[in-house]
């Protein structure tokens, strides 16, 4: 049975002393029976808030982005080795501001895909349209396809380490959110697209989480979908008093 999820992206926010305090917070929390929560934390503070994340079963550590590469003259970037020694658990693949901003593909997103998992690590990979394609209504074949181009190449068994992340980039931080039915049809339609390649036991098992302006106004009628099994959550993460009650949404 797949798995609810509170995901957290911090994305270039919080200091060390506020990171290692929300951290803190989190992992004292007692997390709902078949849930887990995800901290998407900074490269410079994830080994400060993996001493707090460690005590906790059910919360787990997540980098950001990574290099591909296992190591060399690269500077500035970061390896997966690097990142599993400080106690990383997840790596967050293809977020919509690495594709939009850094011009990350989707043959790049596929080798870091396959290199987060030879590493022995967990993946959160990241797919959605942005507001162009929404509006001309080819959002369906716009995700299949970074779909197709990003992971078709795993086995089955590769998919068992693999969350997925749906983001209607048109409601990052906008303020806008896709309505619970727009979640639903686009994370029902994902798991279709992942049956017809890996088949239904597999795409059954896969946790899809929705990331779009996720807030605990919001949450609870957004995870109630059949298909969404909780969020990537960005603002809202950034404090334990709006992200506590998003992770007892369920």
């Amino acid at each position: 049975m797949r798995k609810n999820i509170a995901a957290g992206n911090w994305k270039m926010n919080l200091d060390l002393d506020a990171s290692v305090s929300l951290a803190q917070q989190i992992s004292e929390q007692s997390v709902p029976a078949g849930t887990a929560v995800i901290l998407g934390v900074p490269f410079p503070f994830l080994f400060s808030c993996s001493l707090h994340t460690g005590t906790n079963p059910n919360v787990f550590l997540a980098a950001q982005n990574c290099n591909e590469q296992e190591s060399g003259a690269y500077t500035g970037e970061v390896s997966l080795k690097q990142l599993k020694s400080v106690g990383v658990d997840y790596i967050i693949i293809g977020h919509s501001e690495r594709r939009e901003i850094f011009n990350e593909a989707d043959e790049l997103l596929a080798k870091k895909l396959t290199a987060v998992l030879d590493a022995g690590l967990k993946c959160i990979f990241c797919c959605g349209e942005p507001l162009s394609v929404r509006e001309a209504n080819e959002q369906s074949a716009y995700v299949e396809a970074q779909l197709k181009n990003g992971m078709f190449h795993l086995t089955e068994q590769q998919l068992e380490s693999v969350i997925l992340a749906y983001e209607p980039i048109w409601a990052i931080g906008t303020g806008k959110t896709a309505s619970p039915e727009q979640a639903q049809e686009m994370h029902a339609h994902i798991r279709s697209v992942l049956k017809n390649k890996f088949g239904a036991a597999a795409s059954e098992g896969i946790s899809i989480l929705y990331g779009g302006s996720v807030k605990p106004a919001n949450a609870k009628e957004i995870f109630a979908k059949n298909d969404v099994d909780g969020g990537l959550v960005g603002g809202a993460s950034l404090k334990a008093e709006t992200f506590i009650p998003i992770i007892n949404s369920f």
